[in-house]
């Protein structure tokens, strides 16, 4: 297993069959064909003596030996691809390139539809946008699997940079026919009134509920849903009520019979930040998609 007779293209090829677990897909990101895929496989198995990667179904299962050559073999061809990328400039006009985007539902919502209207001038540019857990978000991000994530402030490690991107603040969403609210919602009116608390999980409380009960008062929660746009149209036809953040409450009041209101308490603003991997912040392509994003966040025009 001499260094020296290993071809070091081979382990791009290695680290992208691993990370599209399919050498179809590997073969389109490494804009190859599938054949000189497959046979830059074959020369890897021939030096490592071992497999390496095992069909199951259309998946390609990396082996013991293979998971652990990865985890070793991974930082070093970042840092080489990190020290490459640097001295050449990204052109977006010309060069094709995906970039992988964490986002939660509401996030898409609000970030997606502006992000690829600045992006019309660059027909090359291709985004990917996904949800994952929390939980996995560093080592997606590690792995090169995913280029950013915008989320709320998370606990992260020293290896991920993050910064703010977005403040928004916490509103109420109501039917635009609800009895008793025309000239505004009272504190006394919030508490009395049912709820849609918003959540993937299935029990316990919101954000909105850890601040309320600091106040020493709690709401009645009538209906728990997974996603803000459900909720809203709950709203639209009963006389519950949505608290949301407020850039997808204005898209909600254009298309839906309700009405946004102010909260009838102070509540500290949702921070959203921007999250990526120290390893890759100096990569030409990836400092132009973070502007673009700060571009979006900020309302911006993209500027060719």
């Amino acid at each position: 297993m001499a260094m020296n007779r290993l071809d070091l293209n081979l382990l791009h090829v290695f680290d992208t069959i691993f990370r599209e677990g399919s050498l179809t897909r590997a073969a389109r990101a490494l804009h190859l064909t599938q054949p000189a895929v497959s046979h830059s496989l074959s020369r890897l198995r021939d030096h490592f003596n071992d497999p390496l990667f095992t069909r199951q179904g259309n998946q390609m299962v990396p082996t013991p030996l293979a998971r652990r050559f990865a985890e070793t073999m991974r930082p070093g061809l970042t840092q080489i691809q990190s020290a490459v990328n640097q001295f050449h400039a990204f052109d977006p006009a010309r060069q094709h390139k995906t970039f992988s985007l964490g986002l939660r539902d509401i996030l898409e919502s609000t970030f997606l539809p502006q992000l690829m209207k600045n992006l019309t001038s660059y027909p090359e540019i291709e985004v990917v946008s996904q949800r994952i857990a929390r939980r996995e978000m560093e080592t997606q991000l590690a792995s090169g699997k995913l280029d950013f994530a915008v989320d709320v402030l998370l606990p992260v490690s020293n290896q991920t940079s993050h910064e703010l991107l977005r403040k928004d603040q916490l509103v109420v969403i109501a039917g635009e026919h609800h009895p008793g609210i025309e000239n505004g919602l009272t504190m006394e009116q919030y508490l009395a009134a049912r709820h849609v608390l918003v959540s993937s999980r299935t029990e316990g409380p919101g954000i909105e509920d850890f601040e309320l009960s600091r106040q020493g008062v709690h709401r009645r929660i009538a209906l728990r849903c997974q996603h803000y746009y459900a909720a809203c149209r709950v709203a639209e036809n009963t006389d519950l009520l949505v608290t949301m953040p407020e850039t997808y409450a204005r898209m909600i009041e254009q298309q839906a019979k309700v009405r946004v209101l102010p909260l009838p308490t102070d509540m500290p603003a949702l921070n959203v930040h921007l999250y990526w991997h120290t390893a890759y912040e100096k990569e030409p392509s990836l400092l132009w998609f973070r502007e673009q994003l700060h571009r979006v966040a900020s309302n911006r025009p993209d500027r060719p």
